[in-house]
């Protein structure tokens, strides 16, 4: 009866506020979950409708909906589209450095007042004690993060503030959580359940092939063979369309030597001014760029329907990174094109990406600083030197290790029964290695991918631990006829996990042709020949099967 009554509201809330007559069943089943005050990881496709399972509860909730999104652009496109609706009950406001001092306490009376309903806010902002007091005492009744593959695409690099949401949400009075994102593999959902400290979790996944969207992968001997090959795709694929560079650099050379060869086109990246961003990606929005060269930062949650193709001139780090990408062509559900452009010096400048291991000394000194007695990160970047980047990044994995316990409001101390300074900070370098490893083993599935002469979507979707058990027939091996059907279940079954003599625990993802995926716990995905596996034992199925 609960579970009717919860759909019928929720109907009736996406009628009366967004004018929309149905929900898609996965929508329904994400919203039921948060309307009944449990947590839930979302995984839909682009243009899924990921937006709408946050914004619909939360018109039936008491208290404010908290929405962490990471970049200030997708911020202020989704604060547009809810107060464009002239809706009371859609109110939206934002906090971050783009307001004055005097315009975050206007937002902040509004949420008070309950004048507004949403406040939109990134993870830098609320890992000031000051602003996360001020969040809390709305009493904010459900905590969305979106795009929240982030925390493990971004949060072990440039933006550590991401590793510590858990706190930041737990500071918050631990309201329901909602995390949402377009693609996760199986390692990104487990780190995004445990980043974020989320309580069993519902976990909503919607299916990830893209019919109308055409694959291709082309290896190009030289970097003059690569140029020809886009300008081959310029010439027969209509704008606008998203070039997509591994480097700043090489956004602002290849924008530059399109619009000399007549093709215009502007470069989009993260060192640019942020006024400078905000008019790049409305001027792409309205369609005055009709090809954006851009590195990873564009793109995100952005709301184009019309882009008719996505191009990759390197190859991408993860697959993750890569369906990503290609999701945004096609929206519209018309015929759209993707197109990856790779050479064997890709991995190399993949694997100097993915380089740069914290010093063992530096995580030592962190270490020991907390023995001295609760610091907060800015004293704690004081007393031992480092940056406050560095101090959050080594924090995190001394996290994991179980040398740091987070105080309720944000101090650090050294954690009950922790190991010493130097063994915790050898077991934190072990545990950067192990994800180091998994990092590595994420670049291989994408030189698979690109390398593979079967039916590309089998290939990739099978990384995600879903299986295709026919050929896609919208990528160029199905079209050139190398595609073949599979067997739905090898000889062990999709999702069962084995276990490795060296390797040790891991579940089985997919099967193509001879070859079996598997994600270790240890050292990531690896891709086994079943006949080797089967002919000398490799593998042993778990004894629950599972």
């Amino acid at each position: 009866m609960m579970f009717l009554l919860r759909s019928l509201r929720l109907s009736r809330a996406a009628r009366r506020h967004f004018g929309w007559q149905k929900l898609r069943p996965t929508q329904v089943r994400a919203m039921r979950t948060l309307l009944a005050g449990r947590d839930a990881l979302v995984v839909l496709p682009t243009g899924g409708g990921k937006s709408a399972v946050y914004q619909v509860p939360a018109t039936l909730l008491r208290g404010p909906t908290v929405v962490i999104s990471p970049l200030l652009a997708l911020q202020q496109d989704q604060v547009d589209n809810l107060n464009d609706r002239d809706d009371p009950a859609l109110r939206a406001v934002r906090i971050s450095s783009a307001e004055s001092p005097s315009k975050q306490a206007a937002a902040l009376a509004e949420l008070r007042s309950g004048a507004a309903k949403f406040l939109f806010i990134t993870p830098e902002q609320l890992n000031s004690p000051e602003r996360l007091a001020e969040v809390r005492a709305l009493r904010p009744a459900l905590v969305a993060v979106d795009e929240a593959h982030c925390i493990s695409s971004w949060g072990h690099d440039f933006r550590p503030d991401y590793l510590t949401l858990g706190h930041l949400i737990r500071g918050l009075g631990r309201p329901p959580v909602v995390a949402l994102t377009a693609t996760a593999s199986p390692p990104v959902r487990e780190e995004i359940t445990a980043r974020l400290g989320m309580r069993k979790p519902r976990l909503v996944l919607s299916g990830l092939d893209r019919p109308n969207l055409f694959v291709a992968a082309v290896h190009c001997p030289s970097e003059d063979y690569r140029w020809r090959r886009l300008l081959t795709l310029l010439k027969e694929a209509d704008p606008p369309g998203i070039v997509y560079v591994p480097t700043r650099r090489a956004a602002e050379d290849l924008a530059q030597r399109l619009s000399d060869a007549g093709y215009p086109a502007r470069a989009y990246h993260g060192g640019m001014a942020a006024g400078a961003r905000r008019r790049r990606h409305q001027d792409f929005l309205a369609d005055r760029v009709p090809i954006m060269v851009a590195t990873s930062a564009f793109g995100m949650g952005i709301d184009k329907r019309n882009i008719r193709w996505v191009a990759h001139v390197a190859l991408p780090d993860s697959p993750d990174s890569y369906l990503q990408e290609i999701g945004r062509a096609g929206r519209d559900g018309e015929f759209a094109r993707a197109l990856l452009l790779h050479r064997a010096e890709d991995i190399a400048l993949q694997r100097f990406f993915n380089g740069g291991a914290p010093e063992l000394g530096e995580l030592r000194a962190v270490a020991a600083a907390l023995h001295r007695g609760p610091l907060t990160r800015t004293a704690l970047a004081k007393v031992t030197g480092l940056s406050q980047r560095k101090v959050a990044s080594h924090i995190s994995l001394l996290e994991q290790v179980g040398a740091v316990a987070t105080g309720p409001k944000g101090e650090l101390s050294v954690a009950r029964y922790a190991p010493l300074p130097d063994q915790a900070a050898r077991e934190a370098l072990a545990e950067y290695a192990r994800y180091q490893a998994g990092q590595r083993s994420r670049t291989d599935m994408m030189r698979r991918f690109a390398e593979s002469l079967g039916c590309r979507m089998q290939s990739l979707l099978g990384y995600f631990g879903e299986q295709l058990s026919r050929p896609c027939g919208h990528c160029d091996n199905c079209h050139g006829g190398t595609s073949e059907v599979l067997p739905e279940d090898g000889p062990y079954p999709l999702h069962s996990t084995v276990r490795h003599a060296k390797w040790g625990s891991g579940m089985v993802l997919g099967y193509e042709k001879d070859r079996m995926t598997v994600l270790f716990d240890d050292v990531g995905y690896k891709t086994l020949s079943v006949s080797v596996v089967q002919a000398q034992g490799l593998l042993a199925l778990a004894a629950d099967g599972r």
